[in-house]
Parts: C-alpha cells; structure tokens; sequence
C-alpha cells in the first residue's frame, strides 16, 4: 500500500462537489468513491493472503465454486452466469487453474457443445487451506464489526436487488 495521504481525499472531493454541484450531489458521489476503494483495500489484502496459493480471489471464486458443487464439477457456461462474468473471463480463470493442477477441463458426457470444469484433490486442499487463510483476516473486512459487516451486505443487498441482479425468491 502507498504511503497514506495527509488528508481524506473522498472528503476534499465531497467538499469539492458540494461547491460545484450542490449538498444534495456530494453524499451519494461519496458513498460511491467510498465503495470503490473499500474494494480496492479488501482486494488487495485478499489477493495477499492467496498468493501464498497461487491464487487471486477471481480464481479463489472460481475454485470456491467447484468445491462446494455436488459433483465437483460445474459446465464453464454455468460457471459464468454464477460468477457473474463474460465466458472469455472464466476461460481464463480456468486455464490458471488447470495450470496449477487445481481443475481439469473434460468434454460434457451427453452435450458436445459443452466444456466441464472438474476440482481436483490439490484442488480441494488448496481450497480449503486458502479459505482457513481467508477466514483468519475475516476476508479483510478489519476494523469493521461483525454488525458492520451484516449492514453493509444488506445495504448492498437491496442496491443489488433493485438492480435487477437477482430475484428475490417468495
């Protein structure tokens, strides 16, 4: 991390933004300037503490995914739609992961069109060893509180939901 800064700068930009574009504007830019740095912060420690796995949290969602699967093994489509990224993106994260032996790809049983993504024993290890590591900085949320954290998921939640990222089941 560089060295802090003397001052808060989402601050400044919120006093900027309360001069040039009114009171009402500045709280929600800084709420979003906020977020994206937060994220920038948890990814960071996140990404540190995988490395000694030789993993990035992209790659820990992907084999996360596979672990708790019930066969062990998810299509590379569904993989996407779950991950919530473009088909290229998880051909990648799949390609890292074959290559450190932690997923093999195989062709689907009954659909040739379709690629299978399967865990491997490593695979299951580092996974596990890699979420005790995870686990230990409470997924780099420090400082914040247990109650902290449950408000920001469900604040976010909501933003998510009206967002249409999801549908809520009855």
């Amino acid at each position: 991390m560089p060295n802090p800064l003397s001052f808060d700068p989402i601050d400044e930009a919120g006093r900027q933004w309360r001069k040039h574009w009114g009171a009402a504007s500045a709280p929600p830019m800084m709420a979003v300037t906020s977020m994206m740095r937060a994220q920038q912060i948890i990814l960071a420690r996140l990404n540190a503490a995988l490395e000694p796995h030789r993993l990035s949290f992209p790659r820990y969602e992907a084999l996360m995914l596979l672990y708790f699967s019930r066969e062990g093994e998810l299509p590379l489509g569904k993989m996407g739609a779950r991950l919530q990224v473009h088909p290229t993106s998880v051909t990648s994260l799949i390609d890292g992961l074959e290559g450190l032996g932690y997923v093999v790809r195989s062709a689907h049983p009954t659909d040739r069109r379709t690629t299978l993504a399967t865990i491997t024993e490593p695979g299951r290890e580092t996974a596990a060893k890699a979420t005790e590591d995870l686990n230990a900085i409470r997924f780099g949320t420090e400082p914040l509180s247990r109650t902290d954290v449950t408000v920001i998921t469900d604040v976010l939640h909501e933003l998510r939901r009206a967002a249409g990222d999801f549908v809520e089941p009855e």
